[in-house]
């Protein structure tokens, strides 16, 4: 091997290593992109699933407050039935003091705003917790959509340095693009594209 020849040999794996460390300064910014989605996927994950435990406690609290009112609806009910058979006025009178007492605590079991806790005002709190969980699952699946284009933009810059086809790190780089993209709508509009 002539002189020549040696120094196109330096220069040509001078050339490839400056290439080479662009490709691995490529392939860090993308692994930071893609410890950011995980990141905020996990996060999202986590809300939707204690969102979706708090709507389901509620909505069983929800269940057993209608219940409790029907029983004492029902207890009114057969105590107006029994006030018309009833003869004595102490009795009657206390009667319809214990049908006033239960339909008061119907009333109560349906809106109590004081506390939050009527059947009204706990609907109310289990739509807003799914509707959270919802908005925490589209958020999640656009994160996960983010890391999957992120670990294919590390593979295809990985593959860029063993081929030496720059071609795939402009591929990785518009993947990286794409992942992005689907991490921002997760961030800021994760209803725009339905991905369920």
């Amino acid at each position: 091997m002539s002189a020549h020849e040696s120094m196109e040999h330096a220069e040509h794996a001078e050339h490839a290593s400056g290439e080479n460390k662009k490709i691995a300064l490529l392939i860090a910014v993308i692994a930071l992109c893609l410890a950011l989605s995980e990141t905020l996927g996990k996060g999202a994950q986590t809300e939707s699933i204690s969102k979706n435990v708090e709507a389901s406690n509620l909505w069983a609290f929800f269940q057993a407050k209608s219940i409790r009112r029907t029983s004492v609806q029902t207890a009114a009910e057969q105590g107006k039935l029994n006030l018309a058979t009833t003869t004595d006025e102490a009795a009657k009178a206390a009667l319809q003091k214990q049908i006033d007492d239960w339909q008061k605590t119907a009333a109560r079991y349906r809106s109590e705003p004081e506390t939050g806790e009527g059947s009204e005002q706990l609907a109310e709190r289990a739509k807003h917790a799914e509707h959270e969980r919802d908005e925490a699952t589209a958020k999640y699946h656009h994160f996960e959509l983010a890391s999957a284009a992120f670990q294919i933009a590390i593979v295809l810059a990985s593959a860029t340095i063993i081929t030496g086809i720059i071609a795939l790190a402009w591929v990785s780089g518009l993947v990286t693009l794409a992942g992005i993209v689907m991490t921002l709508l997760g961030l800021f509009q994760p209803h725009l594209l339905h991905l369920h």
